[in-house]
């Protein structure tokens, strides 16, 4: 017995060594969070709550302001519409690369990556260029005789969405190829000799199994839509403006830190907010 309890008790204290260890391991990072994340939201949270006085006067401003709340609404029409079409166009992409032969699936993989990695400014005045009333989009429409009239298609939020959808594509694609090649074919087979057909494998099998992927790439997507700023404010216009551009121009043209310094603590809200959503319906592995 007093074998067992000294083996028990050492097991005990290398466990608390190697929690400290891992501990002792974490600390930099908490630091850096601390440093670089932490400290700068609280800044902003106290300015908000602090200029030009004390008190919630920003916030009320915020969602009293019929101008503000329209951008709000804009931000969020304009997230939603690119996190959906994202996940419509991804999808049937994502599977292609999860099935098709290896060498292919590594090359149109590296032409996605690339795109990733090619300067964002250059990828937005690239899109300036095709979508112009004398772009290459409305001369080809009319060359076929689709269109009379060049269609409005820069300084609006069909611009913005068009560029913003492209952009965010490879946030939809990468999550799910993973998920999806992780989903044995044999299930499908299985679905398919107890009579189901292509549709049915698809709504009742590989989509379920595949939620996952998909909620992690929608989320990206909308999160980083939400606080997008280069390409609305180069394709958008002033007309359209959304919520980066509503908080860039308050610090930077207007000089009003405290209502910048509100609206961006709503974005942060409205984006924890959103994880922990998707947390509860899904969970930290699955979405790992």
């Amino acid at each position: 017995m007093a074998t067992i309890a000294t083996s028990g008790t050492d097991i005990a204290r290398r466990a608390g060594r190697k929690r400290e260890s891992g501990l002792s391991h974490a600390v930099p990072a908490l630091l850096l969070i601390i440093l670089f994340f932490v400290t700068p939201v609280l800044g902003l949270l106290l300015r908000s709550v602090t200029e030009p006085q004390l008190g919630l006067q920003n916030y009320a401003e915020l969602i009293g302001s019929g101008t503000y709340v329209r951008i709000f609404a804009n931000t969020f029409l304009v997230a939603g519409v690119v996190t959906a079409l994202s996940v419509v166009i991804g999808y049937p992409v994502a599977w292609a690369l999860a099935v098709m032969p290896r060498h292919w699936s590594q090359l149109v993989f590296a032409i996605i990556i690339l795109s990733m990695w090619t300067n964002l400014l250059a990828r937005t005045y690239a899109w300036m260029v095709l979508l112009q009333r004398t772009g290459v989009i409305n001369k080809t429409l009319m060359g076929l005789g689709l269109i009379d009239q060049p269609l409005a298609l820069v300084n609006n939020l069909v611009g913005v969405t068009i560029g913003m959808t492209y952009i965010m594509l490879p946030f939809v694609i990468l999550p799910l190829v993973g998920v999806l090649r992780s989903i044995d074919p044999a299930i499908l087979r299985a679905g398919a000799l107890c009579g189901a057909n292509r549709l049915q494998c698809f709504t009742h099998i590989l989509l379920p199994l595949s939620l996952p992927g998909v909620a992690a790439g929608a989320l990206m997507v909308f999160v980083m839509a939400l606080g997008y700023y280069v390409t609305p404010a180069l394709l958008g216009g002033t007309a359209n403006m959304m919520l980066a551009e509503m908080i860039a121009q308050f610090v930077q043209s207007l000089v009003n830190w405290g209502m910048g310094g509100a609206a961006a603590f709503v974005l942060l809200v409205v984006t924890l907010l959103l994880y922990a959503v998707q947390l509860r319906f899904f969970g930290a592995n699955r979405i790992g």
